[in-house]
């Protein structure tokens, strides 16, 4: 076992105690450390209390909307989430994903499936730390495209107005890939690659909701963006002129 996976620190949330039991079970024996919630106020409460490496998140909480949770998670923090769901839950696993979940397990799961599935994410997680480290090392670098000031070693986004745009550090190092090769298409496997380096799978699709995100955020129309185009069968391609300064 890796340094890694001996200190990460997981919060399972779920309102029922056989499966809360079932993943502490799970985790436990291979050095995981273990926290449990039942309730949005607790997932809520723990988040202000502790870090975490990841959480398990089921959907179905009973009188709390799993999606809900996620939302709040994801406005605090940019720890990974992993939704348990039900196996005819897909809006709902779409809906998780586009909120920012990073994988989904389907109910009912064998526990090798969710190991492997801990340790994938995990492992990006991981891989997305260590980019942002070595950003935070280097020489200030600022960018800027039709009004859009970029700051990528204070982590800072300003709109045209002045005023900062609040991107996650995920959203913020996909905008950093592309200012950097502007009217260049990238395609997904490239952009995957650029952001997690080995650490991804074939059947990966957080690259596409991060870009939905991400133009939620700085288009005027993120159905009909301006910057951030998509080109079908290729990838995708940041249109704006882009001045480093």
């Amino acid at each position: 076992m890796n340094a890694l996976e001996c200190s990460a620190h997981i919060l399972i949330v779920d309102d029922d105690p056989k499966i809360r039991l079932l993943l502490r079970r799970c985790f436990e024996p291979e050095g995981y450390l273990v926290s449990e919630a039942e309730s949005r106020e607790e997932v809520i409460s723990q988040l202000a209390e502790q870090d975490f490496s990841l959480i398990t998140l089921d959907l179905n909480l009973g009188r709390d909307d799993g999606l809900t949770v996620a939302r709040d998670v994801r406005e605090r923090c940019d720890v990974p989430i992993i939704m348990v769901t039900g196996k005819g839950d897909m809006v709902d696993r779409v809906v998780g994903l586009e909120l920012g979940a990073d994988d989904y397990i389907a109910k009912p799961f064998h526990v090798r499936e969710v190991l492997a599935r801990v340790r994938s994410v995990l492992r990006r997680s991981h891989a997305t730390s260590q980019t942002l480290k070595a950003t935070e090392q280097k020489a200030a670098e600022r960018y800027s495209f039709d009004g859009w000031v970029a700051d990528f070693t204070r982590l800072e986004l300003q709109n045209p107005d002045g005023n900062p745009c609040d991107l996650t550090t995920s959203e913020l190092q996909l905008l950093e890939v592309f200012v950097q090769r502007p009217n260049r298409v990238l395609t997904r496997d490239q952009l995957m690659d650029l952001l997690k380096g080995q650490h991804w799978n074939a059947n990966d699709r957080s690259i596409d909701n991060q870009i939905a995100r991400l133009r939620k955020k700085i288009e005027a129309d993120p159905k009909n963006p301006r910057y951030l185009k998509t080109v079908r069968g290729l990838g995708y391609n940041f249109t704006a002129e882009v001045d480093r300064n």
